[in-house]
């Protein structure tokens, strides 16, 4: 042992606890505590990609697209890697509670960032609503296949709010317990459904759902479902202070969440394509009508369920996230950053999202009959528009501190550009078809930002310096009497040297050479 390090070990005995330690903001979520399994099983479940890669073979099932149809969507896939990559600039750097929105002030204006977060908020709430409604209704169809019909708006919503309780006291019971729970609970649907097209004989069924045609040329279409499916990937990102070595776990799940996902989907492409997924297919849609039998549609419809109630799961757990993130700051009202005793989890933060997903999920019921291509495409421009300013972000962020390279350059120029032309397309289209929702929504998005600054401005000026939270070292990260973690004026975190200890030198001991 060097006379330096038994030195630095007396000097930590005998230090003294500082008498203002110095916190992370987001210290109160408990930090350290998440595996890398926790993280992809969190990013995972809120892709539910058993759900996706039944709609997908839905679609190449019904508009048989052939090999075109599976270049749409490993195309799509190789895009969203090129958003994890943009994401992962940041990931790599810091851990943040807020996920995009506070990657984004990294790189550009307050009001950006808050365009971001109203741009999350609606992609989250809105996933949530759909997916929320649809976990109620898988259920009420195993339960007519059990015998027991109940048909009507009233049902389903009496069990959309089954649903939202069950979701609430699972995601404040804990963020481990939540993230094994939907990890486990997302596994075995995947298992079931890749099970049923595997062994199901090609050409053994067909699918006798009737699909209106698509409001765009079909290859577009495929495009955005892939990435409506994929929406979530990086909600890993959400946990970055509470994950073990955060900026390696939560950069790889980033990373990996849409590559596996991307190939369940081309599977399940191939699979509708050979004829492996029309009974499946048929099974969810049209059970036993279909041809398919009981015991078939019951595993299918059990499966699904699964998969809609683990991605149920995910959005609270992401979206409480987001909001703790912004009651720190103050961007949103102070309650929603508090944080359950026990448990640690921003319970204030879960019960408002699974409130309002619960709210909306009973509207979309009510509404059943309503264009749920609307809706879907409400939620793509908050998507779209959050993954466009973070990979706008990054070009700026890198070029800030100077590390940028040619790949990052390039990846972030293609996100934003191609980002850029689909949401414009998205609002032509909205508006030549005369969905005017879409192209609304667009605009509401557009000036989300410069009105909450304004407002923001008016009634709580400070909150806009600090926007951007993150977690950041602390007194309980210094090894003690190696020095003292200060905030200087400029909001900066500095170690500052201790007073050294009388004979404390680094001069040789008992013949050692230092």
């Amino acid at each position: 042992m060097t006379t330096a390090l038994r030195a630095a070990i007396a000097r930590s005995r005998d230090a003294e606890t500082h008498r203002d330690p110095v916190y992370s903001p987001l210290r109160a979520l408990g930090r350290r505590q998440l595996t890398p399994i926790d993280l992809l099983g969190q990013s995972l479940s809120t892709i539910a990609p058993a759900t996706g890669m039944v709609f997908i073979a839905l679609w190449m099932v019904t508009h048989r697209p052939g090999v075109g149809g599976l270049l749409a969507i490993a195309g799509t896939t190789a895009v969203v890697v090129l958003v994890a990559l943009c994401i992962t600039q940041f990931t790599r750097r810091l851990a943040a509670a807020g996920s995009l929105y506070s990657f984004v002030f990294q790189g550009l204006s307050a009001r950006a960032t808050l365009t971001t977060g109203a741009a999350l908020l609606l992609g989250y709430l809105g996933i949530s609503i759909s997916v929320m409604s649809q976990a109620a209704q898988s259920l009420l169809r195993i339960a007519d296949l059990l015998g027991m019909h109940v048909p009507g708006a009233a049902p389903w919503s009496v069990t959309i709010g089954l649903v939202a309780v069950a979701v609430a006291v699972i995601t404040v019971r804990g963020v481990r317990f939540a993230t094994r729970a939907i990890l486990l609970v997302e596994a075995c649907s995947l298992v079931l459904i890749v099970a049923l097209m595997l062994g199901t004989p090609a050409g053994a069924g067909t699918a006798t759902t009737e699909l209106p045609d698509a409001p765009l040329s079909l290859m577009p279409f495929l495009a955005m479902l892939t990435v409506l499916s994929m929406a979530g990937f990086e909600s890993a990102a959400f946990f970055g202070p509470e994950a073990k070595r955060p900026l390696v776990t939560v950069t790889r799940t980033v990373l990996i969440s849409p590559v596996v996902v991307g190939v369940l989907f081309v599977f399940a492409a191939w699979a509708a394509l050979s004829g492996h997924g029309a009974v499946v297919v048929g099974a969810y849609f049209d059970g036993t009508a279909s041809g398919a039998s009981v015991g078939v549609v019951l595993a299918v419809q059990a499966g699904m369920t699964c998969s809609w109630l683990a991605s149920t799961l995910g959005c609270a757990q992401a979206g409480s996230r987001l909001l703790y993130s912004m009651g720190v700051e103050r961007v949103l009202p102070s309650a929603l950053a508090r944080v359950h005793d026990r448990f640690r989890t921003p319970h204030v933060g879960v019960l408002s999202f699974t409130a309002a997903g619960f709210a909306g999920a009973c509207l979309y019921a009510s509404l059943a009959g309503a264009d749920s291509g609307a809706f879907d495409g409400v939620v793509e421009i908050g998507l779209v528009v959050a993954y466009t300013l973070v990979a706008v972000a990054s070009l700026r962020f890198l070029h800030r501190i100077g590390e940028h390279t040619v790949v990052t350059r390039a990846a972030a120029l293609f996100v934003s550009v191609l980002g850029m032309g689909l949401l414009g397309y998205i609002a032509v289209d909205g508006t030549a078809h005369g969905v005017w929702v879409v192209p609304a929504t667009l605009s509401a998005v557009a000036a989300s930002g410069t009105v909450w600054q304004y407002v923001l401005r008016r009634v709580r000026p400070g909150s806009l310096t600090t926007i951007g939270a993150f977690d950041s070292v602390e007194t309980g990260d210094i090894l003690p009497g190696a020095g003292t973690l200060v905030i200087g004026a400029d909001g900066r975190r500095r170690i500052l040297p201790d007073v050294p200890h009388p004979g404390d030198d680094a001069r040789p001991r008992d013949g050692n050479p230092g």
